[in-house]
């Protein structure tokens, strides 16, 4: 069984105005930021009109970025049930479009990804991006937090897994090789979509 490094972790932060994406690409202890960016959603008035485009857009993500890997950042606890159910529909679908694309995806807390970011669970925003600059060598001083925490999703996954996905690695099968597909991440890895510590 060979690896083929370097590989990409793709990052969400779902919302139902403004949803957040980030890309990193990992190469042995090196990270690299390859994209940090949003899909806006504001324009679309009917809720589910901005489901379908969550779906359609991450797809496309997908599709331009080749992630092996994604992570997404799990609602959190808010008093207004209807945009917590409205937050939780956006991502619902995020979810469908990444598991369509056939790759696996984590979800955690904001509280967790803080927590591997910046080593405070407490961390404010502010503070994820700044880390995140300094992780990445990049500049994050004038992107909407949207994006950052995105991207902060993706680093958690790299420093709380610690080990290459499955979907990364490339298996010698007769003359040929090919990338492990959906069917086989799942029969290796049962129940792989968990919840983060809340």
């Amino acid at each position: 069984m060979a690896v083929n490094p370097p590989f990409r972790i793709l990052g969400i932060d779902p919302g139902t105005n403004i949803l957040g994406y980030g890309v990193i690409e990992v190469n042995g202890t090196t990270l690299r930021l390859v994209e940090m960016n949003v899909i806006r959603l504001g324009a679309y008035r009917d809720h589910y009109e901005k489901l379908q485009h969550i779906f359609s857009g991450i797809r496309e993500v997908i599709r331009q970025f080749k992630p092996a890997m994604v992570a997404v950042e799990s609602p959190f606890f808010g008093k207004n049930v209807q945009s917590m159910l409205k937050l939780g529909r956006a991502q619902g679908v995020a979810i469908a479009a990444v598991m369509t694309e056939g790759l696996g995806v984590v979800e955690y807390s904001p509280r967790r990804i803080k927590q591997a970011v910046t080593g405070k669970g407490g961390a404010t925003k502010e503070q994820v991006a700044a880390m995140l600059a300094v992780l990445l060598n990049a500049d994050t001083r004038y992107v909407l937090s949207d994006a950052t925490d995105a991207v902060a999703a993706a680093v958690c996954y790299h420093f709380s897994q610690g080990k290459i996905p499955k979907s990364a690695v490339v298996k010698k099968k007769g003359p040929r090789a090919r990338a492990g597909g959906w069917t086989d991440f799942l029969k290796e890895n049962p129940g792989r979509i968990v919840g983060g510590n809340r």
